[in-house]
């Protein structure tokens, strides 16, 4: 569809009643701005497979970059991405740090924008 293509007003009517629901509804900046920033961790296809790998198992970095073919420095860098949106979380045993999903909200997210793109 180009701009052309796109349907508009034919003249400049304000909807008072309308807008009031709306701008009462709508988050604060700050909130839309932290929205925005989550969003933005999912527009990476490396750490979607790694949440991926993370719905079946708790696992450590050595076996998260063996899993997805990677090194383990380049995994690193992603989970710290994924740990600092507070979508995983790590703890140590021994010499390893494991990980897995922080809460049972991140299923839900990627499973309803899997729901979407597949309607």
């Amino acid at each position: 569809m180009s701009v052309n293509e796109l349907e508009c007003c034919e003249s400049t009517e304000i909807h008072e009643d309308l807008l009031k629901s709306v701008t009462e509804h709508m988050p604060d900046e700050e909130e839309l701005y932290d929205l925005a920033e989550l969003f933005k961790v999912f527009g990476d296809s490396t750490r979607i497979r790694i949440l991926y790998v993370l719905f079946e198992e708790e696992l450590c970095v050595c076996d998260i970059a063996e899993a997805l073919q990677m090194t383990q420095p380049a995994i690193s860098h992603q989970l710290r991405i994924l740990k600092q949106a507070k979508l995983v979380k790590n703890r140590r045993e021994g010499k390893s740090v494991f990980y897995s999903l922080a809460d049972g909200h991140v299923r839900t997210i990627i499973a309803q924008g899997k729901e979407h793109i597949e309607e």
